[in-house]
């Protein structure tokens, strides 16, 4: 397992020009291998850093998920996808004449070109229904399409949410209980989700394998128009609520898969915060609810209801079509054609038009309560929000993309200043809900602190006003708006989506404005605008464009809402209390009758779900060949040689005349008692000062002339060896001919800065703990699974000390320390520095064209040349774990996360390439089935980490705890009773090879490069694992049994779980856990 955290000088947009620190969820994701956080991914949870997911695979697989590091404040079930990329190919010749549409029912409506993107991009409108579609055209092989519906909610019972859920259990055509998990078992996609947004649904897929594609393509495009769920009263229950009895003796409880998803959302203060807010800004319309559903409202929601919205907005003349890629540009309306003309026109379009907010006449102030633990001062936990909706409509493109410029320019680095001025206050711990947020109809901005004192909520008001007022009057520094440009312009150059295909970002970006009637072409085309925008500044000054926007927007704005949200320790028992009540008044107005029918039904479910598709069934679901599978891995060129006596990796590739680039430095010689300040450090080198440069203008300097440097550690078990891997890296990215001004400034941040700023080095430290706070309460099974990885091997225990409770609880002591001993830990900081900086053991790692490459070394040399030769410390040895037992680790939440792990290698188990898709096999059945299907926890998944030998198992918003930890230890005996068929067994084998073989743009191709490096991973051995898979038989499932028992009989178990679950396991199995309460 790799881990890393992250440290970076610049925060990449989220948007097309807007970035934010925002936790509010603009869109719930259904599970899949691409982007749950429990599921086909497995370990990239454990992960602590969004910049660099590094393959949990490196045997076998080129697809590392490289996530930008503004991600770094989101939560993992939430996401928006970057808009700003664009592709960089051009648009094959062949595109269907009018005559040809005609023929298959469609009319061209209009044409463009789009020189940003080189796609040509057709927009067409289905005569019959009016379904309009989007054709998108050029040599980008990651093929996507996705079909978005308006769906506009009345109400919280969570209606949108569940039917994305549900539409894909089954269909017309693919009649069994889940096609998507048939998908996720044997697609090469590349990507296969769904969104809800707050008003609308997107359902998406991508391959590169045109097969493949059109085989999702198939089975979506059926889930979304014929779903079984309309008329299969079971899958309502499963996705959405249900009562459950298992005895009539026993309490009823409610259960279902989104139900317990939005209580681990309700769990968290962040998504409270979000959620309060998009209410209160817009308390008239459909955002005034809450499309992915509120616990207390969704029980309301009726099967009737549930089929009545599908009928409403799930039709052709209610949705928008997306395709962009390889493909033939005519198989695509020839596909849709057969779909669509079985419909006529409907009134869905006009039903589900969205209404504007109309703006206040005056500010409003809300005050809520969120749930808090019972440790700390509590009244040091309040969190003030101020927020605006800029518009009473959606605003013009120049407006929208100088708002962009404006967003980053007052929050969108450590150096910005509306950011700086109100982490330095002292009035709060870290932002939170801050940012512009462009995606739904009408734009706001918001900004906001959580960590601040009931008695300087005012304080914070006022400071924000004042701040804004000074930018206003004041202007932006020079330098800040170049830099600011520079790294908007150089995102879009770079044209980088990280782990998400290119087309898919286009496609949100487009729909954001196509679903509310408007341009779908215009998102698409930022070229003039940014050149326009670029002329006025050079014209008239950045004073004379931003300063009028502030004014506008923000400081003249009535429609403004300040939120101020108090802790409250009792809130979470009060909600159990008040459910528990609602349900024992449900039991009390049922007959024994009554009860044992619903104890029946109960049953009957639970069997329908644990009862798998006939072989028939399963044939439904289109899949490829083992023959249309490559035998050999593909191959990074990589060539090894050295500059100046150091190893460097050259990855000779194409990437749009960028160089990436990192410095790998050895951790080797840091003392033990320095371990947990590496995260720390790393982000001082970035957000400190030089005796030359203060803190924001090294800042500044970076975003001028580069596309951002980090710096992180990263740590992992080696296969074979009993030492880890623990490294220190540097990385950085720039247009190849800014290769000097990038080596000048890794080298300044390496070598000159200084650690004598008490009080940044003190934000420092609030703002982690603040974050790792969030982490526990929204995504306990990382949590959980580190604590488990920390008892079993000795990186565990490294990335656990760097990224787990254990760091939380050093983060605590530290912040006392601050104050105490800051010579101390100043001098600590600089015996970390001379500890790895050398240039012996140093490796650098360069991704480029091969010309590209050979002009930059001679800056290289430079770089290395200034490094000292040798570390000052003696090489140290890392031995350490946590003590192995059963913990259960206490938060205020209303859903647990529950894990267990053991080292099959300890036990004798031998790498054989059939464990992955073993793995793979039994997260996608035996655990969707009865953790997720059947258990209503939100995921569930296993992974398997090559490098160390860890097997864990992990859930996630589970309403359940030893239920879960006994289906884990059940796991042997499923394997042992399993009779796979020949297509059953091809497609795990064909699933595993899309993990290995997932798609990966030229940066996260050279990286991954690297960690084959590092983790002595060949190519050899590639191939052997590859061979493996391919051959894997229904004996090594069988033989694999043995290992898994292990893991049961003498793995260890944690959980992330509340005080009562714990105590009811601890009462059931007497003191299985040892508990630890974490302090939040």
């Amino acid at each position: 397992m790799l881990r890393s955290l992250t440290c970076s000088s610049t925060i990449t947009s989220t948007s097309l020009f807007f970035r934010s620190f925002r936790q509010l969820p603009r869109s719930y994701l259904s599970p899949s291998s691409s982007t749950t956080v429990v599921g086909a991914s497995g370990r990239n949870i454990r992960r602590l850093s969004t910049l660099e997911a590094a393959g949990r695979r490196l045997f076998l697989r080129r697809g590392l998920k490289l996530l930008s590091a503004a991600s770094r404040g989101l939560n993992g079930q939430f996401s928006r996808l970057s808009i700003r990329a664009v592709a960089t190919q051009s648009a094959p010749s062949s595109y269907p004449g009018q005559d040809e549409a005609e023929k298959l029912g469609f009319e061209k409506v209009s044409e463009e070109f789009i020189s940003e993107c080189k796609s040509k991009a057709v927009l067409f409108k289905h005569k019959k229904t009016g379904c309009e579609v989007m054709s998108v055209s050029n040599d980008d092989e990651n093929k996507v399409f996705g079909i978005v519906f308006r769906t506009p909610p009345k109400d919280s019972t969570g209606i949108p949410h569940i039917l994305e859920h549900s539409v894909l259990c089954g269909s017309r055509k693919y009649p069994m209980k889940e096609p998507f998990v048939e998908l996720l078992k044997g697609s090469l996609h590349t990507f296969l989700n769904a969104f809800t947004y707050p008003d609308r649904t997107c359902y998406p897929v991508a391959s590169t394998n045109k097969k493949d594609f059109y085989n999702l393509v198939d089975v979506y495009l059926d889930a979304v128009f014929f779903p079984k769920c309309v008329d299969d009263v079971h899958t309502f229950q499963q996705e959405g609520w249900h009562y459950e009895l298992n005895d009539p003796s026993e309490d009823i409880s409610y259960k279902g898969v989104v139900f317990n998803e939005m209580k681990g959302v309700y769990s968290q203060p962040d998504n409270i915060l979000g959620r309060v807010t998009q209410q209160a800004l817009c308390p008239e319309n459909t955002y005034g609810v809450d499309s992915g559903g509120d616990p207390k409202d969704i029980p309301k929601l009726t099967f009737e209801k549930f089929k009545e919205f599908h009928r409403q907005y799930y039709h052709p003349s209610n949705a928008r079509i997306w395709f962009y890629g390889d493909d033939d540009p005519v198989h695509r309306l020839r596909v849709l054609s057969e779909y669509l003309d079985m419909f006529d026109a409907s009134p869905a379009r006009d039903s589900s038009k969205v209404e504007p907010q109309k703006l206040f006449s005056r500010p409003r102030r809300i005050v809520e309560k969120y749930p808090a633990g019972e440790d700390g001062d509590l009244k040091k936990k309040h969190m003030v929000c101020l927020n605006w909706l800029l518009s009473d409509k959606p605003l013009d493109l120049q407006t929208q993309l100088a708002l962009g410029f404006l967003d980053h320019l007052m929050l969108g680095t450590p150096a910005s200043p509306l950011r700086k001025i109100l982490l330095e206050s002292g009035l709060g711990e870290a932002l939170v809900n801050s940012g512009m947020e462009d995606e739904l109809l009408q734009p706001q901005f918001s900004i906001g602190l959580k960590g601040v004192s009931d008695d300087n909520v005012q304080k914070v008001e006022e400071l924000v006003m004042n701040t804004l007022r000074k930018l206003a009057d004041e202007g932006f520094d020079t330098d800040a708006v170049e830099a600011s440009m520079n790294t908007i312009e150089f995102s879009l150059r770079e044209n980088n989506t990280g782990s998400s295909p290119r087309g898919l970002s286009l496609m949100l970006q487009s729909i954001a404005k196509w679903i509310y009637d408007m341009d779908p072409f215009e998102p698409l085309k930022y070229e003039e605008p940014l050149k326009s925008l670029k002329a006025r500044i050079a014209e008239k000054g950045s004073k004379s464009v931003f300063s009028p926007l502030i004014e506008e927007y923000i400081l003249n704005n009535p429609h403004c809402v300040t939120i101020e949200m108090q802790p409250d320790p009792e809130k979470a028992s009060l909600e159990e209390a008040e459910e528990k009540s609602i349900l024992e008044k449900v039991k009390a107005s049922m007959t024994e009758e009554d009860l044992t029918e619903l104890a029946r039904a109960t049953e009957e479910l639970r069997l329908k779900q644990e009862t798998p598709d006939p072989p028939d069934a399963l044939k439904c679901v289109p899949s490829l060949n083992l023959s249309d599978i490559p035998k050999e891995p593909i191959y990074v060129p990589t060539e090894v040689g050295d500059i100046n006596g150091v190893k460097v990796l050259r990855n000779d590739l194409f990437t749009n005349n960028i160089l990436y680039t990192e410095v790998v430095f050895d951790m080797g010689s840091v003392k033990h008692e320095l371990l947990q300040l590496i995260p720390l450090f790393c982000q001082s080198l970035l957000e400190m000062g030089t005796q030359d440069l203060t803190f924001v203008q090294l800042n500044q300097l970076i975003g001028r002339k580069t596309g951002g440097i980090s710096v992180y550690p990263l740590t992992s078990s080696v296969y074979g060896r009993d030492d880890p891997c623990s490294k220190i890296i540097v990385r950085g990215k720039s247009m190849v001919g800014r290769a000097e001004d990038l080596f000048n400034l890794m080298n300044c941040v390496l070598q000159e800065v200084r650690f004598t700023d008490q009080q940044r080095f003190k934000q420092f430290v609030s703002q982690s703990r603040a974050r790792m706070e969030n982490r526990l309460r929204g995504s306990g099974q990382g949590i959980a699974a580190a604590r488990m990885d920390a008892m079993l091997n000795v990186a565990g225990w490294m990335s656990e000390q760097m990224g787990g409770l254990s760091y939380l609880e050093f983060l605590h002591t530290l912040e006392q320390k601050v104050d105490q001993d800051w010579e101390g830990i100043s001098s600590s900081l600089e015996e970390i520095r001379r500890s790895f900086l050398s240039r012996n053991g140093c490796i650098v790692n360069m991704t480029a064209d091969g010309k590209s490459l050979t002009n930059t070394e001679k800056y290289v040399g430079k770089f290395l040349d200034l490094l000292p030769e040798n570390p000052s410390g003696e090489l140290v040895t890392w031995d350490a774990r946590l003590p192995l037992r059963n913990e259960a680790i206490v938060i205020p939440t209303q859903v647990n996360y529950v894990g267990k792990a053991g080292n099959i290698y300890s036990s004798g188990y031998k790498l054989d390439g059939s464990s992955y898709v073993i793995s793979k096999h039994i997260s996608n059945t035996w655990l969707w089935d009865r953790v997720r299907v059947s258990g209503g926890a939100y995921g569930g998944s296993c992974d398997f980490d090559s490098h160390s030998g860890v097997f864990s198992f992990l859930s996630y918003r589970d309403p359940n705890l030893l239920k879960t930890l006994d289906i884990y230890d059940g796991t042997g005996d499923f394997l042992r009773g399993l009779d796979v068929d020949e297509d059953t067994l091809t497609k795990a084998i064909i699933g595993t090879i899309g993990d290995v073989d997932s798609y990966q743009l030229p940066d996260a191709k050279g990286y991954t490069s690297l960690l084959r490096h590092l983790l002595n991973v060949t190519d050899e051995e590639r191939q052997i694992r590859r061979e493996e898979i391919l051959s894997t038989s229904l004996k090594d499932f069988k033989e694999f049994a043995e290992a898994i028992d292990s893991v049961s009989d003498k793995g260890v178990a944690v959980a992330v779980a509340s005080q009562e679950d714990i105590d009811a396991a601890n009462r059931e199995r007497s003191n299985f856990f040892e508990v630890k309460k974490a302090a939040l």
